[in-house]
């Protein structure tokens, strides 16, 4: 864990619709684009080896603009393939707020960050203390019959609170704007909360763009 003294200013960005970052959660990426093999060999250099997840805005015409929120993980795995690109694990360390894009001469995008606002994401995990787990998972049951998923069930069962709300977060099939608000969330009910009105509304036959509105 990194102390949020250490925390570094400025720090690359990864824009990537629909891929969500959350502190104490996992999440792997294939990096083979050139920027990106280059923005990985710079972070390796670092001491924190910090990179920042970000949602570009949806909309076309926004498309290089950044929603403020984002999530940094530290690399904590990688492995080349034969042809030169690479598999990265990245494990979620804290979100942080964009204060400005850093111009410079990378290939890649650098942003001055905050992480001001973000203490409970440096702590220990999070707990949920009125979440009825029986009838969330006879919804999530049904959303992923619904959306053809499967999944390990007796792993998900045994899970804990955040661990649970935070892998399916990350894993289901929402819109980028969607994934947006769980990160967003100020805590973990609020996020169990969002994600479960996301649920109740997909299997409505509703869209995430909807519900946000």
């Amino acid at each position: 864990m990194i102390p949020i003294a250490d925390l570094p200013d400025v720090i690359p960005v990864f824009p990537l619709p629909g891929a969500l970052l959350l502190p104490r959660a996992r999440l792997p990426l294939h990096l083979f684009e050139p920027r990106y093999l280059a923005m990985l060999d710079d972070v390796l250099k670092t001491s924190h080896r910090l990179i920042g997840m970000v949602q570009p805005y949806a909309r076309p015409d926004d498309s290089s603009r950044l929603h403020a929120i984002g999530c940094a993980g530290r690399i904590t795995a990688f492995s080349e393939t034969e042809d030169g690109r690479y598999m990265i694990t990245l494990s979620g360390a804290s979100r942080f707020r964009i204060a400005n894009e850093v111009d410079g001469f990378t290939p890649y995008r650098r942003c001055k960050v905050d992480w001001n606002g973000f203490d409970r994401d440096l702590g220990s995990a999070e707990k949920d203390p009125g979440f009825d787990r029986e009838p969330f998972m006879k919804t999530l049951g049904r959303f992923f019959e619904d959306k053809g998923l499967s999944t390990d069930w007796d792993s998900l069962g045994d899970a804990d609170d955040e661990l649970l709300i935070n892998s399916l977060a990350m894993l289901c099939p929402f819109d980028p704007e969607d994934k947006q608000a769980l990160l967003e969330a100020p805590s973990l009910t609020t996020r169990r909360e969002t994600l479960t009105t996301l649920i109740q509304f997909a299997l409505r036959g509703g869209s995430g763009d909807e519900i946000l509105q």
